[in-house]
């Protein structure tokens, strides 16, 4: 009944902003959207397989929650040289009902034909997908992959981003560069699961080169993450002060602000009936931190027959280390010590896909996908597992239809 008025909730909304661009539409404002209504499970209920930062994911019953969502963006230009666009989207997030965040809020400014500058809510360049990850019809496959797209839960910041463009020849390049602050909230699956909000102040660049059917994009972002309710990490980082470890103590936590950064390599091709994408990224800490550091992968290739797409990928998360060195008296509590080493472990998983997609009418798409999950280390990035871990492989099965209006 929720999911029913939630959506009832935006579709009204978007009415009324069709009402009101009666009024102010002079040609200069248009309005869009984007939605994906799909059901996934399991074929399993030992532990639950999720999106990146979902507070609930599927067992082995269909839910609706993994993979639907429903996004409204509207853009008004006020001249030649300025601009503004507000996006909303309506998700399973870090909550275990369906929620409404605002996820774009810029105004653009043209300076001349190769740059503008955004000012407000802007995304991330991160990813090879940052732009529209939200949006399924724009996607080949029916989710990002979690392997590579769960080492970055931060989707944008607050401030101000410049991008350039300029044409060398049959080349296309791009770079854009942000800085601001981001602020949000972060799932953490551990003890029953619990939300923490998190400050973050970050900047990065990206660059990508354009020619024919190939796009590359290589892309860094640097932040500080600020979180003073970190439940599970704070009640450890305490025991580890009751009993003299307090420097492990205050390296585990990020209340006073850890630096993290992640770097991503990304390439797509789609060259006649081929399709082909694949990103490698690496996440690194560059203060003592209980977030362990990663090396993440995935690579896709499909074959277009028609208006039918199959597809197949593979992707895999392994650890890269961590930036603490457990002092060797903690060994003395052995409880303790066992703790501390193992959050210190980065869950490790790949994961083979199959999957097709049908574009069967004009901005409308039907996906089947199939994914093969094999936890390898603290049972992947598999949510609320057993205790003694997942150690069996997870099967899920999702469909859905993906439209753009």
């Amino acid at each position: 009944m929720k999911k029913q008025l939630l959506v009832a909730s935006v579709l009204a909304a978007c009415s009324v902003m069709q009402a009101q661009a009666g009024s102010l539409d002079d040609g200069n404002l248009s309005i869009s959207g984007f939605g994906t209504l799909a059901a996934a499970k399991s074929n399993t209920d030992t532990a639950k397989f999720a999106r990146y930062n979902q507070a609930t994911g599927v067992g082995d019953s269909p839910r609706l929650g993994l993979d639907s969502n429903l996004g409204l963006q509207a853009t008004y230009k006020i001249n030649d040289w300025l601009s503004g666009t507000a996006q909303v989207l309506t998700r399973k997030n870090t909550s275990p009902s369906f929620t409404t965040d605002l996820t774009w809020a810029f105004l653009k400014m043209k300076v001349n034909d190769e740059i503008n500058v955004r000012v407000g809510r802007v995304v991330i360049p991160a990813f090879l997908i940052s732009d529209y990850q939200n949006v399924g019809y724009a996607n080949t496959m029916m989710r990002p992959p979690i392997e590579v797209y769960g080492q970055d839960p931060i989707e944008n910041v607050d401030g101000v981003d410049v991008n350039y463009q300029h044409a060398f020849g049959d080349t296309n390049f791009t770079a854009q560069a942000f800085f601001g602050s981001s602020r949000g909230k972060l799932f953490v699956p551990t003890a029953g699961g619990s939300v923490a909000k998190y400050r973050a102040p970050a900047q990065g660049v990206s660059l990508s080169l354009e020619r024919g059917p190939v796009t590359v994009r290589l892309g860094h972002a640097r932040a500080e993450l600020h979180s003073d309710n970190l439940l599970p990490i704070n009640s450890l980082a305490a025991t580890l002060t009751q009993v003299g470890f307090g420097q492990l103590g205050r390296d585990l936590g990020i209340v006073d602000g850890k630096k993290m950064s992640f770097t991503e390599l990304g390439v797509t091709v789609d060259w006649n009936n081929i399709v082909i994408q694949s990103e490698y990224a690496q996440r690194r800490a560059h203060d003592p931190v209980y977030i362990p550091e990663t090396n993440s992968w995935y690579a896709m290739a499909g074959y277009r027959v028609g208006k039918v797409l199959p597809y197949y990928a593979h992707a895999a998360v392994k650890g890269a280390g961590s930036s603490i060195t457990v002092p060797a008296a903690l060994a003395k509590i052995p409880t303790l010590n066992g703790a501390v080493n193992n959050l210190l472990i980065s869950p490790e998983q790949s994961t083979d896909l199959i999957g097709v997609r049908w574009d069967f009418a004009k901005s409308m798409a039907l996906k089947v996908q199939v994914d093969r999950v094999k936890p390898k280390v603290k049972s992947g990035q598999l949510i609320f597992t057993p205790a003694a871990g997942q150690k069996d492989s997870v099967t899920v099965v999702a469909a859905g239809l993906d439209f753009v209006f």
